[in-house]
């Protein structure tokens, strides 16, 4: 299974009908519907696919037609999803209709090549099922620790501070974690 790490988007014109596909991880999915929501408040079809896997390690996901023909768009997205074996992911495909309909085949295509051109334009990574910890770092050692983030692919969610440092919620994989803690054993407390 592959997953992403970043958001990117490509665009696909079809008979005056701008189909801009934006792939990203999961984790910002809901953010990056409202803000595509509020950036693009013209575009008539804000189309959703999603992939991820969950806390039983089964796969979880959905689609959204958002207003077009039922299994036009959707579908399509989820599938070109899948058949890429891509997880912890989502697609958000912005529509903006170009006068001409292009019927339910038009569509699927459409969709289907939106989200195809997004795929093959983003670095793909191997998925690394994520766990999480919680830390606590003095002050004095948040430059090394983070040093060491970037070291070991190391995510910060959260980040709450009070009067002798920093409390973080770390996310990354198991390996990642383990060697992290590793190099910072006298860094951080565990919490």
């Amino acid at each position: 299974m592959f997953t992403v790490h970043t958001h990117t988007f490509e665009m696909l014109v079809e008979k005056q009908s701008k189909f801009i596909a934006h792939l990203m991880p999961y984790s910002q999915y809901k953010s990056t519907l409202e803000k595509l929501k509020q950036e693009h408040p013209k575009a008539r079809h804000f189309v959703t696919a999603f992939r991820y896997m969950n806390e039983f390690d089964q796969i979880v996901e959905g689609s959204s037609d958002d207003g077009e023909p039922r299994g036009t768009s959707g579908k399509p997205t989820l599938s070109v999803l899948q058949g890429n074996d891509l997880i912890d992911i989502a697609v958000i495909t912005v529509r903006y209709f170009g006068g001409t309909k292009l019927g339910t085949g038009g569509l699927v295509r459409a969709y289907s090549t939106a989200t195809n051109l997004v795929v093959q334009e983003e670095k793909l990574h191997i998925y690394k099922k994520l766990k999480k910890i919680t830390i606590h770092c003095n002050y004095t050692n948040i430059g090394k620790v983070e040093y060491l983030f970037v070291q070991h692919n190391i995510t910060v969610e959260n980040k709450e501070f009070d009067a002798s440092g920093v409390q973080m919620i770390l996310i990354g994989s198991s390996e990642d974690l383990r060697h992290f803690i590793s190099q910072a054993d006298r860094l951080v407390l565990l919490k």
